[in-house]
């Protein structure tokens, strides 16, 4: 709507955006052998950070009281629930108010799976330093979500960030990582080392083996990435 969109369209563009991804998902089965799952469409519910574009994602003061954050994602999570997606991607979540937040949204959607997913700094927290096993808690109570985890994240905090939560997790755990380079936001851009692509089928057989069920790739992972992530999960096969 910032960009000159009336309501109307903006929400039509979110549910389209379901319905395109659903179109290609379906055309994608025609050519899958019967035995074959068949693929997901999870809407993508990202973090209020992500709509200030200013990187606060990665930061996590947004300023909002809970109830504030709650009206704010339960207005998007009706377009999109109304899209039929096969569930819901609450993701890139920077601190504990938000998944409490999105706690008291989801609550008006029980009929419609969700998974949540941090954005983490270093190997126990999030990005506004509390605890990933505290937000792991969390999500343990939320009744229609189906797994919690890491993603926009560095690949080698994940299996210590799962470590941490391991005992307490009582859903599976979702992981999809960056190339643990840095955002920077007055430059839109990102910057620092990245990982190479080599070993990913490596780190995924460990993701897999402290708990994670839901594995991929977040921003700039590639498709030759994505491509040694399946090799992992058609060996663990």
């Amino acid at each position: 709507m910032n960009r000159g969109l009336s309501r109307f369209d903006a929400e039509r563009l979110l549910r389209l955006s379901v319905k395109l991804a659903q179109n290609e998902r379906d055309q994608f089965c025609e050519a899958l052998p019967a035995t074959r799952h068949r693929p997901l469409v999870a809407a993508s519910v990202g973090c209020y950070g992500a709509f200030l574009h200013d990187g606060s994602e990665y930061l996590g003061d947004y300023g909002l009281t809970l109830r504030q954050l709650a009206d704010w994602h339960r207005a998007r999570l009706a377009i999109l629930v109304e899209a039929s997606p096969d569930l819901l991607a609450c993701e890139t979540i920077p601190c504990l108010i938000e998944a409490e937040a999105l706690a008291l949204a989801l609550a008006d959607f029980p009929n419609i799976s969700a998974w949540l997913s941090f954005s983490c700094r270093d190997e126990l927290h999030l990005c506004t330093g509390e605890e990933f096993s505290d937000a792991v808690s969390i999500v343990n109570d939320i009744p229609n979500a189906i797994a919690v985890g890491v993603n926009c994240t560095a690949p080698w905090l994940i299996e210590p960030l799962l470590c941490s939560a391991q005992a307490i997790a009582r859903k599976p755990f979702v992981v999809y990582p960056n190339l643990g380079e840095s955002w920077n936001s007055p430059s839109h851009r990102w910057i620092g080392d990245a990982t190479s692509e080599s070993d990913w089928n490596g780190r995924a057989t460990r993701w897999y083996g402290a708990g994670a069920r839901l594995i991929g790739g977040c921003c700039r992972t590639t498709p030759a990435i994505i491509q040694q992530i399946a090799q992992c999960r058609d060996a663990i096969r």
